[in-house]
């Protein structure tokens, strides 16, 4: 029986995860790398970081599935989306990877909203004009970094990066491909238009197929380095979102999933491009052939509660003793309440000046409130997310969870609870990299397509209800938490003026 290997190359570590042609997790394995921050707010790494670690994962998947390489039919990538990797004519990187957390592009962004209009962008892209999208990143380079900017030939995405290292080729997919700005999602091609716009060579990015389409083979030399057989067939791959909803089965109208890694995002699959006119939601192809997706990104979801366990926990306590003492907390978190916006914040705000913030403190508030005020704060953040989905008329049938979010089944209360909605927890789902590995069995052959692969491999598991008392609650505490915002609004956008 064939497997299959998915390669998730995340923000802070690379996971490699080998499946059986029955959905079975056979081997695991993960390596982490650093983000480098010059700045608040701005987030660069090495892509040859990106490259060692995905040699270790592999090797680690290898050897705990107890399988060499000539045992994998196929591999298929996904990662952190949006990040610019700027290659030169020999494909050497010309400066660390911008990756999709780095605000630094907001003048850029906003520039083009000012010349060119968010009504003309969207209309070209179906997105606005963010400081999070590569095109706004690349624009940044060419100001702020001219003699750089001069020695690019050729920019891809960073799953694309370790695409090129595994096999050679320049490609890329065309989910991830619907975040750089530049790709005409409804066409499901490069957009000339908004290149020309935006002064961004088109020849400079890569070709572009669906999801599971083979678009190279693993070279020798990339062979010896990762284990891998060479010849071994490589699929176009997914962005971490899209290859996530294929891993949890969003692959059908009806279907959203809430998943919570680094960013948190709201995910519903379409059967036709539907675009947010006030571009608070993001619209991109899916990894499903022939179908497209909405979805809404909070920038900082367990990268709060990364930040706030690092801040106050020493380094060792695992995540499930540190939330122990939110459990006790009730809901509401005794009028204190969280502002999740570290990083500045997506959807529905779209305002890269926004700043965290804990509203309400009293001598009464203890660890637990201000932790448990933590999950609340980022669930509240997608339920944002949520409501604009439901307001541009897309069906919501089912909710599932997925990401490091969904292990905790405290914070699968809170997301139900906030959500008032029940929420699916899938069975052994391995997230973006399971994903992956579908997309790869079906490019091997294994299945006729993503549909049938997924209502084969993936596996509903348990189901958390929402309670009444808790809704009730969490309605209360959100009328506090959207007012907060809009309060503090022009202070956020002041702070950012007087340190800059």
């Amino acid at each position: 029986m064939p497997h299959f290997l998915g390669l998730d190359l995340g923000t802070s570590a690379c996971k490699a995860v080998i499946l059986q042609e029955d959905g079975a997790v056979l081997g695991a394995g993960s390596a982490e790398y650093p983000v480098i921050q010059p700045q608040p707010t701005w987030a660069e790494q090495d892509p040859t970081c990106w490259w060692d670690g995905a040699c270790r994962a592999i090797r680690q998947a290898l050897s705990a599935a107890t399988v060499d390489g000539a045992a994998i039919g196929a591999v298929g990538l996904t990662g952190q989306m949006h990040g610019a990797v700027t290659l030169d004519g020999s494909h050497w990187v010309v400066r660390p990877a911008i990756i999709w957390s780095d605000q630094r592009s907001a003048p850029q962004a906003e520039h083009l909203e000012r010349t060119i209009g968010m009504e003309r962008v969207v209309s070209l892209v179906a997105n606005p004009p963010l400081p999070n999208f590569t095109a706004t990143k690349l624009l940044w380079i060419a100001e702020n970094e001219p003699e750089l900017f001069a020695r690019i030939r050729h920019v891809v995405l960073p799953k694309d990066y370790i695409r090129l290292r595994l096999t050679g080729t320049l490609a890329t997919d065309v989910s991830d491909a619907s975040g750089t700005l530049c790709f005409d999602v409804v066409r499901r091609q490069w957009s000339q238009q908004a290149c020309a716009q935006f002064a961004i060579p088109l020849e400079w990015w890569p070709e572009v197929s669906e999801s599971p389409v083979v678009t190279a083979w693993v070279s020798p030399t990339a062979a010896e380095q990762t284990g891998l057989r060479a010849g071994t067939p490589v699929v176009g791959g997914a962005g971490d979102q899209a290859a996530s909803a294929v891993g949890s089965g969003i692959v059908r109208s009806g279907l959203v999933s809430v998943t919570i890694g680094t960013s948190g995002v709201v995910f519903a699959a379409t059967d036709q491009v539907i675009r947010d006119p006030q571009g608070r939601l993001h619209t991109f192809c899916h990894a499903v052939p022939g179908q497209w997706h909405v979805m809404g990104v909070t920038q900082s979801a367990g990268g709060s509660l990364a930040w706030w366990r690092s801040a106050i926990a020493p380094e060792d306590v695992p995540y499930d003793a540190f939330l122990a003492s939110a459990a006790s907390v009730p809901p509401g978190a005794d009028g204190l309440v969280f502002l999740p916006y570290l990083m500045g914040e997506r959807t529905p705000h779209t305002d890269p000046y926004a700043r965290g913030v804990f509203f309400g403190l009293t001598p009464m508030h203890t660890r637990g409130h201000m932790t448990r005020a933590v999950l609340e704060g980022v669930s509240q953040s997608m339920r944002d997310c949520l409501e604009l989905i439901l307001d541009l008329g897309c069906p919501v049938q089912e909710v599932r969870m997925t990401g490091g979010g969904a292990r905790s089944a405290l914070w699968c209360q809170i997301q139900a609870d906030i959500f008032a909605r029940p929420i699916h927890v899938l069975r052994g789902a391995e997230g973006p990299a399971s994903g992956a590995a579908i997309l790869a069995a079906v490019g091997a052959g294994a299945f006729a397509d993503v549909t049938e692969a997924a209502s084969v491999l993936v596996e509903r598991g348990a189901q958390t209800r929402p309670e009444p008392d808790a809704v009730a609650a969490y309605i209360e505490q959100g009328e506090t938490y959207r007012a907060l915002y809009q309060a503090l609004k022009p202070l956020f956008a002041m702070a950012h003026a007087r340190q800059h």
